[in-house]
């Protein structure tokens, strides 16, 4: 038996009903003075005592964010559409008995709302309990050992597998993976069912190629054409890899990734491309492991296609050219210095142009150039050469 994150344990009673995940005032559960039309400009909620005012349309996780409140999240992202699914962020409402789920509840002006007390903490507490109940406890090998959000709430939480014991049930291992990528697998035994995974790869890439399928102890995530177990609308990109809370979505390239506390995180740009998109190349002994992006940073705002999250392999390739080759007189390459090499590329230059003219030369650009590069490369073409044979070649 297996229970989605946030769901409830049959008979142990130890969980109060909670506030639908639907905006409250819709069931009529906020006191009438409460529930009165929001003001089209910021109001005000108080947050632990703190007022702040809020735009029209936040939730209370944003009330709480703006105070500098802390309320812990599992299923909410910065970039996504709230989820409610993983129940941990709940947070007390005055005037109202029972708890609301702060990401996807609607705050109102005038509310006043406690997001730190002795019952909030044992209601989450028993949330966090729950899911780990139907999660392997093997942390030491996992691969996400010491960066899971999981594993950081069970220590704030004080949690051992001794403090759920009660919940702890018997579960069948997966025969198969419900699907998996070149890049790609998925492990539903490690999976919370937080719905992050479904959530990127609809609204941000836009593509849907896996749902949450089945209900209750049954559910994973699937592909959307239940007959394949590779989706077939699936690009790579990884984007499910990036928001996944826990090691569900593990990456299959690169070998052994290193631990949080060995790993150098070194920012760069990625060169697959002229859109300049951030990225942190993740190294272990001096050598490349694998990617990773910050939702704050860049362009890109953490988001990056299969090629700058993936195509890093190349970097220790034993065929990467790293110095220039210049041929000599019987024809072979030879290493050469930067200096030899732009030399003898500007002799035979100009040797051609003097003897066959400006239109014997020309100039193939490259995509992974950013824009300043090409605009300089095309008046190298023009001026210098005095041609305009001048092209571009837009793969990547």
């Amino acid at each position: 038996m297996r229970i989605p994150a946030g769901g409830g344990h049959p008979g142990s009673g130890t969980m109060p009903p909670l506030l639908p995940n639907r905006h409250v005032r819709d069931r009529g559960m906020i006191p009438m003075s409460l529930a009165a039309q929001a003001p089209q400009s910021l109001f005000t909620v108080t947050v632990d005592g703190t007022a702040v005012d809020v735009p029209p349309g936040a939730t209370l996780l944003d009330a709480a964010h703006r105070a500098g409140a802390r309320v812990p999240t599992l299923c909410w992202h910065p970039a996504l559409s709230p989820i409610g699914s993983c129940r941990v962020c709940l947070v007390e409402v005055e005037g109202i008995d029972r708890p609301a789920t702060a990401c996807n509840t609607q705050a109102l002006h005038g509310m006043r709302i406690v997001t730190r007390s002795e019952r909030l903490f044992r209601l989450r507490r028993e949330v966090i309990k729950m899911i780990l109940a139907h999660h392997p406890l093997n942390c030491t090998p996992c691969p996400r050992n010491g960066d899971c959000r999981l594993q950081d709430m069970a220590y704030e939480y004080d949690l051992t597998a001794f403090d759920f014991s009660e919940y702890l049930v018997k579960t069948e291992e997966f025969p198969w993976r419900p699907f998996s990528t070149p890049v790609l697998d998925y492990h539903p035994r490690r999976c919370i069912l937080c719905g992050r995974c479904v959530k990127v790869c609809s609204e941000i890439r836009g593509l849907g190629a896996i749902t949450m399928s089945g209900a209750g102890a049954q559910s994973v995530v699937k592909p959307v054409l239940a007959d394949s177990r590779s989706p077939s609308r699936c690009i790579s990109c990884g984007e499910c890899l990036s928001v996944c809370p826990v090691n569900a979505i593990e990456e299959r390239m690169g070998g052994k990734k290193g631990k949080p506390w060995e790993t150098k995180k070194v920012q760069t740009t990625c060169t697959y491309c002229g859109v300049g998109c951030q990225m942190d190349l993740n190294v272990v002994g001096g050598r490349v492991v694998g990617v990773t992006t910050r939702d704050e940073v860049g362009v890109n705002r953490g988001r990056l296609c299969a090629k700058g999250r993936f195509g890093y392999t190349f970097i220790h390739s034993p065929e990467r050219l790293t110095r220039p080759l210049v041929r000599n007189a019987r024809g072979r390459l030879e290493p050469a210095t930067w200096t030899e090499a732009l030399t003898r590329v500007a002799r035979e230059f100009r040797r051609l142009r003097d003897r066959h003219g400006p239109g014997s030369l020309a100039g193939l650009a490259s995509a992974r150039c950013t824009n300043e590069e090409n605009y300089l490369f095309q008046r190298l073409i023009r001026q210098g050469f005095g041609t305009n044979n001048v092209d571009h070649c837009a793969r990547l």
